[in-house]
């Protein structure tokens, strides 16, 4: 889209905090919304839409918006952080006094230089007993990260977001680093911009949280992302409040797609329904195409796969978990997804049955009901009305998880998959001797004297029986004497009489090991 030059406005700033897990990224937005959100109170903030808006007044007095993306620490949801990167325009690099740099840490700075994107180092929790702030920036230094006063030329500050000691100082530095970055939009061009979440709600229908990068959003238009389009019938803010039209750089909420739009997928607004299914019809067409051309050869023909004409007779047997994932969010599913995706064992195979946004439902009961196996893992999705009476009249008891940590979701399946793995089991030599002499043959009876060179033998045992270091059969051990009496068993050195009960001819010189079957761990 071209813009007006002469039509062109600052913005304010995109900022995405990231970091490690656990080292203050929510506990500073927390503050930040306390003390400085726009237009009073933020009541009612929906910890799931990850954007938004507050106002900082400058020591000149001068008010400035800023828009703050949250992103999650924890290594699961990281296409959270990147979309939160590519949809931000300046980076807070959150770094905890206590710990200094972490993998996450790394990780964050990785997504950050990706996208060619200016930040600042927020060192937090200076608070605390156990920090150390030149501690810190030495560890940061040791990552090549080079902060002012150590050598380079990023931006660092030291903050407490309890006593929130050094925040108006992070706060003006975002602001300098926005004037720098000299941020624009044409406010009368058709909104675009990306899309941060969408999610499922039974009564509301589908919703999506939109990033607005340029352009103004007004009510009776339509948003097109991808293969999705919702009317433009009301907007709402960051706070759930209704608005009439919204600007760049704001987050908003619009409710009533016609399907799930992907989240970090583009989105822009047309003026009447027709162009938005025309806008729908090309994304469909061009996706097709991608398709089409993907599974051709390069010379033009369809590749083949070729599949094994059946299963090897070889292979271990293999079992399979199944299971019906539902979140409240699409930025969760994935984050379970990849959780799951590292829970691997040769012999059990996790299976998603189906997976989706919203409650769980009335079709993901009847699923579980087709396969007593299959469980019903929630991620912030409890089941509604209609699955809970499914549930009680099932005649066979229908497993539901629903957890709200995904630490606990991922040690759930992987306990459940290790109950899951089938036994195997192995021979384990316990004894073995040396066979000196056959005294008698009667049938498969035979009795043989020998010494114990290894272990123990014992009355009622599997033994093999091995000449020149090959197996040529096995027996059983049907009786022991040790000095002309019975005994149950003979300890390695000692002599021993037997009755083996095997059809092999054992003959002297001859070894027999006493095995048995145990279970390998």
């Amino acid at each position: 889209m071209k813009k007006d030059q002469q039509n062109l406005v600052a913005r304010p700033p995109v900022v995405v905090i990231m970091g490690h897990i656990d080292h203050g990224k929510s506990t500073l937005l927390d503050y930040i919304r306390k003390t400085n959100i726009v237009a009073g109170e933020a009541g009612g903030i929906t910890q799931h839409v990850g954007a938004y808006q507050a106002e900082h007044i400058s020591s000149d007095g001068v008010k400035h918006p800023i828009t703050f993306l949250d992103t999650p620490g924890h290594e699961a949801f990281c296409n959270i952080r990147e979309r939160g990167a590519k949809a931000a325009d300046i980076a807070i690099l959150i770094v905890s006094a206590e710990d200094g740099v972490k993998p996450q840490t790394i990780e964050a700075l990785k997504n950050i230089q990706e996208q060619k994107m200016p930040y600042i180092v927020a060192i937090t929790k200076i608070d605390k007993q156990n920090a150390n702030v030149e501690r810190t920036k030495q560890s940061l230094g040791e990552n090549e990260i080079y902060v002012e006063g150590w050598g380079g030329n990023i931006p660092c500050v030291a903050i407490s977001s309890v006593t929130g000691e050094g925040i108006p100082e992070l706060l003006d530095l975002l602001i300098l680093q926005a004037e720098l970055e000299e941020l624009m939009s044409d406010p009368k061009v058709p909104a675009e911009g990306t899309v941060i979440e969408s999610t499922l709600d039974n009564r509301k229908g589908i919703s999506a949280t939109l990033l607005i990068s340029d352009g103004t959003m007004k009510i009776g238009t339509f948003v097109v992302a991808d293969g999705a389009y919702a009317p433009v019938r009301f907007i709402e803010n960051f706070k759930g409040e209704k608005i009439e039209t919204a600007g760049a750089s704001m987050p908003v909420i619009v409710l009533g797609w016609t399907s799930m739009p992907p989240c970090g997928a583009q989105f822009r607004t047309v003026a009447t329904k027709k162009l938005a299914e025309v806008a729908m019809e090309e994304f469909e067409t061009l996706k097709r195409n991608t398709k089409n051309s993907a599974t051709k050869s390069p010379s033009g023909a369809a590749s083949k796969v070729n599949s094994p004409a059946g299963p090897t007779t070889d292979a271990p047997t293999i079992v399979s978990l199944p299971l019906v994932l539902k979140a409240d969010v699409i930025g969760s599913l994935e984050g379970v997804k990849f959780e799951l995706a590292k829970i691997k064992h040769d012999r059990v195979q996790i299976k998603i049955v189906s997976e989706g946004i919203g409650e769980i439902n009335e079709n993901d009961i009847k699923s579980a009901q087709g396969d007593p196996n299959i469980i019903i893992l929630g991620f912030n999705a409890e089941p509604d009305k209609k699955a809970v009476a499914l549930i009680e009249r099932a005649s066979t008891p229908i497993q539901v998880q629903n957890f709200k940590i995904i630490y606990e979701l991922s040690q759930f399946v992987r306990e459940t998959l290790l109950s899951k793995v089938p036994k195997v089991y192995v021979e384990e030599v316990t004894g073995r001797a040396k066979i000196i002499a056959v005294f008698s043959k009667d049938r498969d009876r035979q009795v043989v004297g020998g010494k114990v060179q290894e272990g123990q033998l014992e009355t009622g045992a599997s033994v093999k029986i091995v000449r020149r270091e090959a197996e040529i059969g096995r027996g059983l051990i049907r009786e022991l004497q040790q000095q002309k009496k019975r005994v149950t068993e003979v300890r390695e050195g000692f002599e021993f009489g037997s009755l083996i009960e095997s059809k092999f001819e054992i003959a002297a010189g001859d070894k027999v090991e006493v095995v048995r079957m145990v279970e390998k761990s």
